[in-house]
């Protein structure tokens, strides 16, 4: 019934190769939290979600778990709460962790079959995309969102080909000469960083992001 719409575009065996899957989100903050909301909502059922940091009120302006009422609560609980508010079929694995490498195995292991990641830590996502292709788990990793005011900008593509994003850009350097260098998926805008001194961000670009890594999933799962 909940998902009669999605099972009339893409057919009742997509829809179920769909609520089979299994997927972690690592970071459910601006970016992470719209591809929750997204993978929840096509049917996904068993979702691990990852973050270690309380709502702020400085999130308010992009986080789509964020209100007035929960600022200085645990992300992990409130996007919990929101996914289990939206289907009653969804299983949510919280990990109210910063991951590493001390506790990555512990927390992913084999239990997930993608990793979104959607975290703003440079370690985390050397460590997340280094683990994934090491065992063999399909990632898509969102690229920096800060100072881009454009969401029509943002792309699916390979870590090889982006262009005018520096965070992507260190972590170009750190995989160039790893044999599975072109084969790293990356949502990433093409769009030229805006000079702020500040982290500054607008809504529109880390939820499209969001949803572009979700939508990455998605298609890799479905037969169409």
């Amino acid at each position: 019934m909940q998902f009669d719409r999605i099972k009339s575009l893409i057919g009742e065996k997509n829809l179920n190769l769909i609520k089979e899957a299994r997927v972690i989100i690592i970071g459910i903050g601006g970016v992470g939290g719209y591809a929750l909301e997204t993978l929840v909502r096509s049917g996904v059922s068993e979702i691990g979600i990852v973050d270690f940091d309380e709502v702020d009120i400085t999130n308010l302006n992009r986080q789509i778990i964020t209100n007035l009422n929960n600022i200085g609560e645990k992300k992990v609980i409130l996007a919990k709460k929101r996914a289990e508010s939206i289907s009653n079929s969804v299983k949510i694995k919280t990990y109210c962790e910063f991951l590493n490498n001390e506790n990555i195995n512990t927390i992913i292991g084999n239990n997930y079959d993608y990793i979104i990641d959607a975290c703003d830590t440079i370690s985390t996502k050397k460590s997340l995309i280094e683990y994934a292709f090491k065992n063999n788990i399909k990632i898509i990793s969102s690229m920096g969102t800060a100072k881009k005011l454009d969401p029509t900008k943002l792309r699916i593509t390979k870590l090889s080909k982006t262009v005018c994003d520096p965070l992507a850009k260190v972590l170009r350097k750190t995989f160039k000469n790893e044999k599975y260098y072109n084969k790293i998926n990356v949502v990433s805008s093409e769009e030229t960083s805006i000079k702020t001194q500040e982290l500054g961000s607008l809504m529109m670009v880390p939820a499209t992001a969001g949803i572009l890594c979700a939508k990455f999933v998605i298609d890799d799962i479905i037969d169409f």
